[in-house]
Protein backbone atom coordinates (compact mmCIF):
# COMPACT_ATOMS: atom_id res chain seq x y z
CA UNK A 1 0.00 0.00 0.00
CA UNK A 2 1.01 3.58 -0.54
CA UNK A 3 1.22 5.74 2.58
CA UNK A 4 -2.05 7.47 3.48
CA UNK A 5 -0.61 10.93 2.72
CA UNK A 6 0.28 9.85 -0.83
CA UNK A 7 -3.11 8.48 -1.91
CA UNK A 8 -5.37 10.37 -4.28
CA UNK A 9 -8.87 9.34 -3.19
CA UNK A 10 -11.58 11.93 -3.88
CA UNK A 11 -13.41 12.06 -7.18
CA UNK A 12 -13.00 15.86 -7.26
CA UNK A 13 -9.22 15.45 -7.32
CA UNK A 14 -9.41 12.86 -10.10
CA UNK A 15 -11.72 15.13 -12.08
CA UNK A 16 -9.38 18.12 -11.73
CA UNK A 17 -6.39 16.10 -12.93
CA UNK A 18 -8.32 14.74 -15.91
CA UNK A 19 -9.56 18.22 -16.90
CA UNK A 20 -6.52 20.43 -16.22
CA UNK A 21 -3.53 18.10 -15.98
CA UNK A 22 -0.76 17.22 -18.39
CA UNK A 23 -0.63 13.84 -20.14
CA UNK A 24 2.27 11.57 -20.96
CA UNK A 25 1.67 8.36 -22.89
CA UNK A 26 3.72 5.20 -22.84
CA UNK A 27 3.29 1.83 -24.45
CA UNK A 28 1.48 0.26 -21.48
CA UNK A 29 0.76 3.17 -19.11
CA UNK A 30 -0.56 6.72 -19.20
CA UNK A 31 0.44 9.33 -16.63
CA UNK A 32 -1.63 12.41 -15.97
CA UNK A 33 -0.33 15.04 -13.58
CA UNK A 34 -1.43 18.34 -12.11
CA UNK A 35 0.96 20.57 -10.18
CA UNK A 36 -0.70 22.35 -7.27
CA UNK A 37 1.68 24.95 -5.83
CA UNK A 38 0.82 26.41 -2.45
CA UNK A 39 1.88 29.93 -1.62
CA UNK A 40 3.01 31.45 1.61
CA UNK A 41 0.30 33.97 2.49
CA UNK A 42 1.84 35.53 5.59
CA UNK A 43 4.99 36.58 3.71
CA UNK A 44 2.90 37.59 0.73
CA UNK A 45 0.64 39.85 2.78
CA UNK A 46 3.58 41.68 4.36
CA UNK A 47 5.64 42.18 1.22
CA UNK A 48 2.71 42.81 -1.12
CA UNK A 49 3.42 39.83 -3.35
CA UNK A 50 2.86 36.12 -2.89
CA UNK A 51 5.92 33.87 -2.88
CA UNK A 52 6.24 30.17 -3.51
CA UNK A 53 7.47 28.34 -0.47
CA UNK A 54 8.61 24.73 -1.00
CA UNK A 55 7.91 23.91 2.65
CA UNK A 56 4.19 24.64 2.10
CA UNK A 57 3.83 22.09 -0.72
CA UNK A 58 1.76 19.02 0.17
CA UNK A 59 3.16 15.56 -0.60
CA UNK A 60 2.55 14.16 -4.05
CA UNK A 61 -0.68 12.16 -4.18
CA UNK A 62 -1.13 9.27 -6.59
CA UNK A 63 -4.17 7.45 -7.96
CA UNK A 64 -4.30 4.36 -10.16
CA UNK A 65 -7.01 3.79 -12.75
CA UNK A 66 -7.56 0.40 -14.40
CA UNK A 67 -10.62 0.29 -16.64
CA UNK A 68 -12.75 -2.74 -17.37
CA UNK A 69 -11.54 -2.32 -20.96
CA UNK A 70 -8.21 -3.71 -19.75
CA UNK A 71 -9.84 -6.84 -18.33
CA UNK A 72 -13.32 -7.79 -17.24
CA UNK A 73 -11.85 -9.79 -14.36
CA UNK A 74 -11.34 -7.90 -11.09
CA UNK A 75 -8.55 -10.32 -10.16
CA UNK A 76 -6.50 -9.23 -13.17
CA UNK A 77 -7.17 -5.51 -12.61
CA UNK A 78 -6.20 -5.77 -8.93
CA UNK A 79 -2.97 -7.63 -9.80
CA UNK A 80 -2.02 -4.81 -12.18
CA UNK A 81 -2.75 -2.22 -9.48
CA UNK A 82 -0.60 -4.10 -6.95
CA UNK A 83 2.33 -4.21 -9.38
CA UNK A 84 2.03 -0.50 -10.15
CA UNK A 85 1.77 0.36 -6.44
CA UNK A 86 4.96 -1.59 -5.77
CA UNK A 87 6.78 0.31 -8.53
CA UNK A 88 5.46 3.63 -7.19
CA UNK A 89 6.63 2.79 -3.66
CA UNK A 90 10.14 2.44 -5.01
CA UNK A 91 9.93 5.80 -6.85
CA UNK A 92 8.16 7.67 -4.01
CA UNK A 93 11.26 9.20 -2.35
CA UNK A 94 12.29 10.78 -5.68
CA UNK A 95 8.93 12.47 -6.41
CA UNK A 96 8.68 16.23 -6.17
CA UNK A 97 6.07 17.51 -3.70
CA UNK A 98 2.87 19.27 -4.73
CA UNK A 99 1.64 16.99 -7.54
CA UNK A 100 -1.52 15.00 -8.12
CA UNK A 101 -0.73 12.07 -10.41
CA UNK A 102 -3.02 9.46 -11.98
CA UNK A 103 -1.52 6.35 -13.54
CA UNK A 104 -3.78 4.82 -16.16
CA UNK A 105 -3.30 1.29 -17.46
CA UNK A 106 -3.72 0.31 -21.10
CA UNK A 107 -4.91 -3.12 -22.30
CA UNK A 108 -1.41 -3.96 -23.60
CA UNK A 109 -0.17 -3.98 -19.97
CA UNK A 110 -1.50 -7.51 -19.45
CA UNK A 111 1.79 -8.96 -20.77
CA UNK A 112 4.02 -6.74 -18.60
CA UNK A 113 6.00 -7.70 -15.56
CA UNK A 114 7.16 -5.57 -12.62
CA UNK A 115 10.47 -4.48 -14.20
CA UNK A 116 8.71 -3.18 -17.32
CA UNK A 117 6.20 -1.24 -15.19
CA UNK A 118 9.00 0.28 -13.12
CA UNK A 119 11.03 1.33 -16.16
CA UNK A 120 8.08 2.81 -18.08
CA UNK A 121 6.65 4.55 -15.02
CA UNK A 122 9.99 6.15 -14.20
CA UNK A 123 10.40 7.39 -17.79
CA UNK A 124 6.88 8.86 -17.90
CA UNK A 125 7.34 10.63 -14.55
CA UNK A 126 10.65 12.10 -15.74
CA UNK A 127 8.93 13.31 -18.94
CA UNK A 128 6.18 14.92 -16.87
CA UNK A 129 8.87 16.51 -14.63
CA UNK A 130 7.44 14.88 -11.50
CA UNK A 131 10.87 13.26 -10.98
CA UNK A 132 14.19 14.92 -11.72
CA UNK A 133 15.77 13.31 -14.77
CA UNK A 134 19.14 12.78 -13.04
Amino acid sequence: MLPQANRLKHWRDFKAVYQKGIRRYGRHLTVRGLHLPRVSHEKGLRSGKLQLNPKNLPPTRIGISVSQKVSKKAVVRNRLKRQIRAALRQLLPRLKPGWHVIVGVRPSALECDYAQFLQELEQLLVDAEVINGH
